[in-house]
């Protein structure tokens, strides 16, 4: 297949450019839909002559169908955008480089999506999608999942599909609140994935930020007690993967917070824990919920973390982690692969 796919780049590139393009066009109809021509060019940065043509094109190929709120894809496009997925994955030579980075890392597995999800946002949906494609492979009966909070995330559990092929689930958040937005929150997440499953979930509805004495006392209640337990038996967590001092604002940390983590190099922040480059663990929010130690002992990891502004804070958390399967785009795929050839000459 590669070495077919290196012919055809070397004798007819033209062609790969523009299956490339169609298929760029089409799926980002697909997750915008409806949508117009005019917001669609300046999704994709073409110009809306070009893409005329191609939704033409499309549309003569019954793959779109053109309507007064905007352009939809039909459900034999819909199949294709599902079907190219993969053909792409292999056409940028993706394989090779999941390889490369999960030797470096010392990883369980590496899944890299094609693009980028800092200029195009329907990148986030496809890393949602690869993500729940891979728990759906390896969830089994009795499993306890637990999952952190974030946007990253909430794509993961809105492309889950319903299943029943698994029984008596459990989804726990891996940590207490963050944030204000509630559709983001761990405990909603956890809430959602469940219904999905058809598990069942407990919530942990605490703030991030609270004093040792607080925290003392909510451990003693029974009911808050009992998710903890659940949360450090999980078979799977699921996370993202953060910059350590965009995190740390998120959580309204204080600015002296701020400035120790910034004096302590770290670069990198998951499920409360922040990394330094060398991935040592400098800093550690005290939020109730999963703590390094506990995760270390978790079978199956699975980080959600994408963009090349990331590429240090992914490093730095998932370094040496052989549980742990990352899940990322081809942008901080390539820059990962930079710094290992960097650090390997």
């Amino acid at each position: 297949m590669q070495e077919i796919l290196s012919l055809e780049k070397k004798i007819v590139p033209e062609l790969v450019e523009v299956l490339e393009k169609r298929y760029s066009i089409l799926r980002a109809i697909y997750y915008n839909q409806p949508i117009g021509r005019r917001v669609l060019a300046n999704e994709l940065k073409l110009g809306e002559r070009a893409v005329r043509n191609e939704i033409n094109f499309l549309k003569a190929q019954n793959l779109i169908e053109i309507n007064t709120p905007g352009m939809t894809v039909t459900e034999e496009g819909a199949e294709i955008v599902d079907k190219l997925k993969d053909f792409v994955h292999s056409l940028r030579g993706l394989a090779d480089k999941e390889h490369i980075i999960k030797t470096f890392l010392g990883l369980r597995d590496v899944i890299i999506v094609p693009g980028n999800v800092e200029t195009d946002d329907g990148i986030l949906k496809d890393l949602g999608k690869a993500t729940a494609n891979y728990l759906k492979k390896i969830i089994k009966d009795n499993d306890i999942i637990a999952l952190t909070g974030g946007n990253t995330i909430r794509e993961f559990v809105e492309a889950f599909p319903q299943i029943n092929n698994v029984s008596n689930i459990l989804v726990v958040p891996a940590r207490g609140g963050m944030g204000r937005k509630v559709e983001t929150q761990a405990s909603t997440l956890a809430a959602s994935l469940a219904k999905k499953i058809k598990g069942s979930y407990k919530l942990l509805h605490i703030p991030e930020n609270l004093s040792l004495e607080l925290l003392d006392t909510l451990l003693k209640e029974k009911e808050i007690r009992e998710v903890i337990d659940d949360i450090h038996n999980a078979d799977i967590l699921i996370y993202g993967i953060g910059n350590a001092i965009t995190m740390a604002k998120k959580r309204d940390v204080s600015e002296e917070e701020i400035n120790k983590l910034k004096s302590l190099g770290a670069v990198g922040e998951a499920f409360g824990c922040y990394f330094n480059k060398n991935s040592e663990v400098v800093s550690e929010n005290t939020s109730i919920g999963i703590n390094i130690n506990e995760a270390k002992k978790i079978n199956t990891h699975i980080a959600v973390a994408a963009g090349e502004s990331k590429v240090e804070a992914i490093m730095a958390a998932m370094m040496n982690n052989k549980n742990a399967v990352l899940v990322t785009d081809e942008a901080a795929g390539n820059k990962i692969i930079q710094v290992i050839n960097n650090q390997t000459k």
